[in-house]
């Protein structure tokens, strides 16, 4: 017998007993609702898979939020986890979640404890991403009696100031707005906040320097080369272009490209963006988001991210390599890459840090 077909009689037979003992067992106190969690906050941010109760409620952040409170309409960020009694549930009491393996597949809500000693849960299903790449898949989880701390969170924390950004971005257009950049490092909390202060520096001057290049000194919202646009529209793809064959041409400041880019970059931010690519010219935090969310999440032609390039020592001439590969890289253009570590250790200069070994790719 097939063994789909083995598999569907036995779900069945499993449903089926499942129901006669639903039907001759009295309800015990495991059945009742679920403890309420902390109650929403309107000015707290949640990130994927936080929890907050309202309106006699639970419920589950999906993505990145704030100000909305929780239902099954609006954005859709909310996912609806059923009535809830009064009290509040409580973390465990031990830690001991296995270590994170990279390359295994987790189920949405599996929980590891990563390498830097924090725990994070698993916000959506994938093949073993690392956690502190991307809150669409991971997710900070408080776990008590392990003596471990939360995650370091982002707001507040970029370690640029303002007068310094302006300093590195004397002929930046209102558009590419500091306060833009500061809601937007709020959907990836390990961005610039992971490991030493000047490893935390040294990644927001990388970061700032190569938007800095691809946007012309944030000057530029779109690709100057409109010639160019159609050829971003790979129909290969099952969604297609559906925007347009010329609509997914660089923009933002590290200049998105690709309808696949957009379909994926939206996919994560919880952002239509392949329906809808013209908002990362026409909002500031979706522009500076798509920038952090390729820096944090995509390889590009390298091996890592632009993240864990910095975080892990191998320096700013990876974050080129993951960005623009070969087309600057091992001799494809030494005056891009020139451009890229002038501007990298002009800003490091400016944030008082040493801009580390390794420069160029």
């Amino acid at each position: 017998m097939p063994r789909k077909r083995v598999l569907s009689i036995l779900a069945t037979i499993g449903v089926a007993v499942a129901g006669a003992a639903a039907a001759i067992l009295p309800m015990t106190a495991s059945n009742a609702a679920e403890a309420c969690v902390a109650a929403y906050n309107n000015s707290a941010v949640y990130t994927g898979g936080q929890r907050a109760s309202y309106s006699g409620r639970n419920w589950t952040a999906k993505w990145w939020t704030q100000g909305e409170a929780p239902s099954t309409g609006g954005s859709g960020v909310w996912a609806d986890n059923g009535a809830c009694g009064g009290g509040t549930t409580n973390p465990p009491t031990t830690c001991n979640y296995p270590n994170w393996v990279a390359g295994q597949f987790y189920p949405a809500g599996s929980i590891v404890r990563y390498t830097n000693g924090q725990y994070y849960r698993a916000t959506n299903e994938n093949p073993g991403y690392d956690p502190v790449i991307s809150t669409w898949y991971w997710s900070p989880y408080t776990c008590t009696g392990g003596g471990t701390t939360n995650p370091p969170t982002n707001p507040g924390a970029f370690p640029v100031s303002e007068a310094q950004f302006n300093q590195m971005f004397p002929n930046r257009i209102a558009f590419y707005s500091y306060a833009g950049l500061i809601d937007a490092v709020k959907k990836y909390p390990a961005f610039t906040a992971t490991g030493s202060d000047t490893v935390k520096k040294q990644e927001a001057a990388a970061f700032l320097a190569n938007i800095n290049h691809e946007s012309g000194g944030l000057v530029y919202v779109e690709e100057i080369n409109q010639a160019n646009w159609p050829l971003y529209c790979d129909r290969s793809q099952p969604y297609g272009c559906p925007a347009g064959q010329s609509a997914y041409h660089g923009r933002g400041p590290i200049q998105l490209s690709w309808n696949f880019n957009y379909k994926a970059a939206g996919d994560a931010l919880g952002i239509d963006l392949l329906n809808n690519p013209d908002r990362v010219k026409n909002e500031s935090s979706v522009a500076y988001q798509t920038a952090v969310w390729y820096w944090m999440t995509q390889r590009g032609p390298g091996t890592m991210t632009p993240h864990d390039a910095i975080v892990n020592g191998r320096g700013f001439g990876e974050t080129i390599r993951s960005i623009n590969g070969s087309l600057e890289c091992n001799g494809g253009n030494p005056a891009q890459v020139q451009s890229r570590v002038d501007a990298y250790n002009r800003f490091t200069a400016i944030l008082g840090v040493a801009p580390g070994g390794n420069l160029y790719c």
